[in-house]
Formats: C-alpha cells, sequence, structure tokens
C-alpha cells in the first residue's frame, strides 16, 4: 500500500452556519460554512424558509407578477368580442338591421 497518499483527517473542525450555530466536527477541510443546519433546518424545525442564494424566488415572484398583470382571455372570449366588434360595425353602418332583417321585413 502507498503511503502518503491520504489527506490529513481533523477531527476537531468549526462547523459555522448562516444562522449563527457553530459546532465541531471531523473532516479534511480546515473550516466549513453552511447555509442550513439542524438548529435553522426547516425538517428540523417545523419552519418553512426559502434559502435565496442566486436570487431565484425573487425573480420568479416578480414573473408572476408580470404575467398577472397582463389581461388573459380565452379563445371563447376573444371569439365573443370580436363577434361582437362585428356586429356592432355592421348595425352602425346599416343604420341597425342587417340585409337579412331588412329582407325579414320586407317579406311580412
Amino acid at each position: 500500500m502507498k503511503k502518503n497518499i491520504h489527506p490529513k483527517y481533523n477531527h476537531n473542525i468549526k462547523v459555522t452556519c448562516s444562522c449563527g450555530n457553530i459546532f465541531e466536527t471531523g473532516s479534511i477541510l480546515s473550516e466549513i460554512n453552511t447555509e442550513l443546519c439542524s438548529n435553522c433546518h426547516p425538517f428540523f424545525t417545523g419552519e418553512q424558509k426559502i434559502v435565496d442564494t442566486a436570487n431565484l424566488v425573487s425573480k420568479y415572484e416578480e414573473r408572476q407578477k408580470k404575467a398577472d398583470a397582463m389581461s388573459f382571455r380565452s379563445k371563447k372570449e376573444k371569439m365573443a368580442a370580436r363577434k361582437a366588434k362585428v356586429q356592432s360595425q355592421t348595425s352602425s353602418s346599416t343604420g341597425g338591421l342587417t340585409l337579412k332583417d331588412m329582407l325579414a321585413s320586407i317579406s311580412k
């Protein structure tokens, strides 16, 4: 077996969490910085906490607000609006009666 190929193992190193919790463990590193630990992890605390290091949550919320601000209409609503617009244009140009209405009134 080769000698001196394994890194040095440190038995008592400090692990520092972003919540302020500090504890000791063993590792080949000299010190460890974490974002979550057992004191602040949602599984252990029962509280929901969003860790957003890359600003992904805020970007998603901005996109949602932008999408909510846009008016979304279904295809049926669009077609009904078009039909109402066409009917209003034809009724205003012929005095409120369509050709079909005029022919029906003559035959009576």
